[in-house]
């Protein structure tokens, strides 16, 4: 095409030709057309055909690339972790959030030494604020609560009440118990999430009360705090919501526990070998998809609530009809009714003089609260029962966080022939069909499944060209192989984009045992040593 193109445009004038020609060949946006929802001039709602400018090839990727991080470091045991993370709006702004910690064990631990590693994704809902917050105080707040836990039991250092205290705690069967047992631990990670939740939702109650005298409450006068420089602070947090997972590995008991309050996934894979050195992967769901899908979660919230809400408090999946899922931090117009009723109206304290009221309930808002951020805290070894074997793969287990962005386009099983196939140095484009040959993967704990699934097609391929491994998944699930509707899917703008993909974070957490000088030393020292526990 260019040969002939350029042919006749070689004969006219040089200076007139050539600019033009390139001029239209090189810079001329490349556009396309898709069919979105709008509303009409009546207000009903109608399918009409948008234009939209194609992002080219090196812009997709620098957006795949444009919030990663990856990291990695080594302990004295010679164990050696590597983490990455990749998040990719749909948003504006991003709702998503994550954060990550190394918390040393204090040498006083006697389980010490080892390290406590936290990874969290979260997936915010009505706005950024809540995950937001999340990201600031979660991993901080599951640490305070594993400290008292841990140092629960010191021994007094003087006072006769304080040794008869400790007489008697050491004499019953509950106190003589380690409190670094692992249900202990998984209530101390649960009753952080709750309690963080309950601050979260009555910090704007706080607020109120300090601003309320003692005329105001006789004569039922709320303030107008509109202004106030924590109403809005303390209220969106509030409003608006998010799920939360988190991943917490011990390494001095070699466990992790995977707390989760939302419809988030945690998904291991652990290579397996045979006698005849035959491997795969095996895909163990570490969390489930917490929505009114979820068997188990519709017969939880049903019992919460009387007989004659059992149709109505999740229809189509949702929490009331409207929020998906059914665990979340915030959500506060679904679980206090003081929001929006009651002798002081927080909606009009704080967010009417800001042009931002609250929806109102609907009329199926009864018996609050709807949702809980009380997560489901699962445990298990970190070894998950196999043997390293770090001359056969790079690393042998692995775990991957997503939020629902990545999970409503690939199944548990895709993502961890993905990460496997990333670990196994795998390069170019792979058919679908032919990547079970090359990462062959096998069945362990099933998923869940908490929502209305719609994801790619079993045709096609992937890509394996991203350096790092959760911009790599992204890639995947946006596209993989198909370059063009790859930077389609891209392309599209917020908010249009939200009714294609989500906002979607991605976390793989891997490691390798005996892999001495493959990784940087992490001294107790060290910035990524954010405490001591």
């Amino acid at each position: 095409m260019l040969r002939r193109v350029w042919k006749p445009l070689a004969a006219t004038t040089v200076l007139i030709g050539t600019p033009s020609y390139l001029y239209y060949t090189f810079t001329k946006q490349q556009t396309f057309d898709l069919a979105v929802k709008v509303r009409g001039a009546d207000g009903i709602p109608i399918m009409a055909n948008r234009t939209f400018s194609l992002l080219s090839q090196n812009a997709v990727k620098d957006r795949l690339v444009e919030n990663a991080s990856s990291d990695s470091f080594s302990r004295p045991d010679s164990t050696v972790w590597r983490y990455a993370t990749a998040s990719v709006a749909a948003n504006d702004p991003l709702e998503d959030a994550h954060a990550d910690a190394i918390i040393a064990r204090d040498p006083s631990d006697p389980s010490a030494p080892g390290d406590w590693l936290f990874f969290t994704v979260m997936d915010g809902h009505g706005g950024p604020h809540t995950s937001r917050l999340l990201s600031k105080t979660l991993i901080n707040a599951v640490v305070l609560e594993l400290s008292s836990l841990i140092h629960s039991q010191d021994v007094p250092k003087s006072g006769l009440l304080e040794k008869l205290k400790l007489m008697f705690r050491t004499s019953s069967p509950r106190f003589r118990e380690d409190p670094q047992n692992p249900e202990r631990i998984s209530l101390a990670i649960r009753n952080a999430f709750t309690k963080l939740d309950q601050e979260l939702i009555n910090a704007p109650l706080s607020v109120l009360a300090a601003n309320l005298d003692a005329e105001s409450i006789k004569k039922n006068i709320l303030p107008d705090l509109s202004k106030h420089p924590l109403a809005l602070q303390t209220m969106l947090p509030a409003v608006s919501g998010s799920c939360a997972l988190m991943a917490v590995f011990d390494t001095a008991h070699r466990h992790l526990y995977v707390a989760c309050s939302g419809d988030s996934r945690a998904v291991a894979g652990i290579w397996e070998e045979n006698e005849q050195g035959q491997g795969s992967w095996r895909v163990e769901v570490l969390s489930e998809d917490q929505t009114g899908r979820n068997p188990n979660e519709l017969k939880r919230i049903q019992s919460e609530h009387p007989p004659d809400e059992a149709g109505s408090v999740i229809r189509a999946g949702r929490v009331l009809g409207g929020l998906e899922p059914s665990r979340a931090f915030g959500d506060a117009r679904s679980i206090q009714t003081i929001v929006d009723s009651g002798p002081f109206r927080l909606n009009r304290a704080f967010l009417v003089g800001n042009n931002q009221p609250l929806r109102s309930p609907p009329s199926s808002f009864k018996t609050p609260p709807y949702v809980t951020a009380t997560p489901v805290v699962t445990h298990r070894d970190f070894d998950f029962g196999s043997v390293a074997r770090p001359s056969r793969s790079p690393a042998s287990r692995f775990v991957v966080l997503a939020t629902d962005g990545l999970w409503d386009k690939l199944s548990s099983e895709d993502v961890v022939a993905l990460v496997g196939g990333h670990l196994k140095g795998l390069k170019g484009v792979v058919s679908k069909t032919a990547l079970p040959e090359l990462v062959p993967t096998t069945s362990g704990a099933p998923t869940v499944e908490g929502k209305d699934k719609k994801r790619n097609s079993s045709s096609g391929s992937w890509s394996f060209e991203d350096e790092n491994i959760s911009s790599h998944l992204i890639r995947n699930a946006f596209g993989g192989g198909d370059a063009e509707n790859l930077r389609k899917l891209m392309s599209i703008p917020a908010p249009t984009a939200r009714s294609y993909r989500d906002d979607t974070t991605v976390t793989v957490v891997w490691w390798e045992d005996g892999q001495e000088g493959k990784a940087k030393i992490v001294t107790f020292s060290s910035d990524n040593i954010k405490a001591k526990l």
